[in-house]
């Protein structure tokens, strides 16, 4: 299949030359403005724009300036045509992102030459980034498996807790979304890939695959031994993915899974466990998570427990606002309560 060039020149003598050197090996569409090539790109995406700097109305360099800010069209490689041989005028042209730079007039050769070159680059990194996406899905694929698998290993051993896992992780996308959108935490979230914590948040409980059954599963209340046997779970989730860690590299998926599986019994008030850490101390992503694990647990039935109804729970959370949890977390879910009451219902 022919690549599509763009010849855009607003002197029909250019356009001529260069349509007749460019035509044998190329579909070769002459535009004679700028304004003649952002109308011609609404149909059509060239492989390659000749782009003419001197032309009245628009310019070579504002035409270029408009194409980058264009998420449409920022990634079409653009050679600039020009008669002008100053140095400056070609350092502008390639800070403004331009490929090269050919002065007119032109030669055959080297005007075939020079788009050979750049056609070639340029699909040598199409081929390249789609290799690169692909693996990378392929990755987040592997990584989201192993997740699973970890996470149904602890689930499949803790009798009481079926869901658990998955709820959490969905409270988490609500209270995350909901934050953005009133923009709590806006500094501290910027940057955070949503998808990556939501994920990691699955193995806030991996600790517990070290836990006694009897512990685990015991259909009574703890003892007093029992329940800080419990609360090792946090330390031993850290263990084991500083483990990982130490393994695989450190990733932005292991260091949220490590701060949400050591830091999410922690309390707003540093009373919680294991590091008695207080107020900003406590990792963001594991405020969020101690609202949504203690939650699930509240409207949860337990052997030596009935479920609370999910109006006395959100009031349980509510009247822990600013003592275990994050107060303005607390705010956010108070607002999206309804859609967690939808996601509790999952069983």
């Amino acid at each position: 299949m022919l690549k599509t060039i763009f010849i855009v020149d607003d002197n029909p003598t250019n356009l001529t030359v260069a349509e007749n050197t460019l035509t044998k090996q190329y579909r070769v569409i002459a535009l004679t403005s700028a304004a003649q090539m952002f109308k011609t790109l609404e149909k059509f995406r060239p492989d390659l724009i000749l782009l003419d700097i001197e032309m009245p109305e628009m310019n070579g360099f504002d035409a270029m300036k408009l194409l980058k800010a264009n998420d449409t069209y920022s990634d079409i490689p653009v050679i600039f045509l020009s008669g002008r041989t100053d140095v400056d005028s070609e350092v502008q042209g390639i800070e403004l992102g331009a490929v090269d730079f050919i002065l007119k007039p032109f030669s055959e050769p080297v005007l075939l030459n020079r788009i050979k070159n750049h056609l070639h680059i340029d699909t040598m990194i199409r081929d390249r980034t789609a290799q690169l996406v692909e693996r990378t899905k392929q990755l987040v694929r592997l990584q989201n498996g192993i997740v699973y698998i970890m996470a149904d290993l602890v689930e499949k051993r803790d009798k009481n807790t079926g869901g658990h896992i998955d709820r959490t992780a969905l409270y988490m996308k609500i209270l995350i979304e909901a934050m953005i959108e009133e923009g709590v935490y806006a500094d501290e979230m910027c940057g955070w890939n949503q998808d990556l914590v939501i994920s990691s948040a699955r193995l806030h409980d991996v600790g517990k695959i070290v836990t006694p059954d009897s512990i685990l599963n015991k259909p009574a209340p703890l003892t007093e031994a029992e329940y800080e046997k419990m609360k090792e779970h946090t330390i031993e989730g850290e263990r084991i993915i500083e483990k990982a860690t130490l393994q695989t590299g450190d990733t932005e998926f292991l260091r949220n899974a490590k701060m949400i599986a050591a830091y999410h019994h922690e309390r707003w008030d540093g009373t919680g466990y294991p590091y008695n850490l207080k107020q900003m101390e406590i990792p963001l992503q594991a405020r969020l998570m101690a609202i949504g694990d203690v939650y699930d647990a509240l409207v949860s039935e337990r052997p030596y427990k009935e479920a609370f109804p999910h109006e006395e729970a959100v009031s349980i959370i509510m009247k822990g606002s600013d003592r275990h949890f994050d107060p303005l977390i607390a705010e956010i879910f108070y607002k999206v309560h309804d859609q967690i009451r939808l996601v509790s219902l999952w069983r």
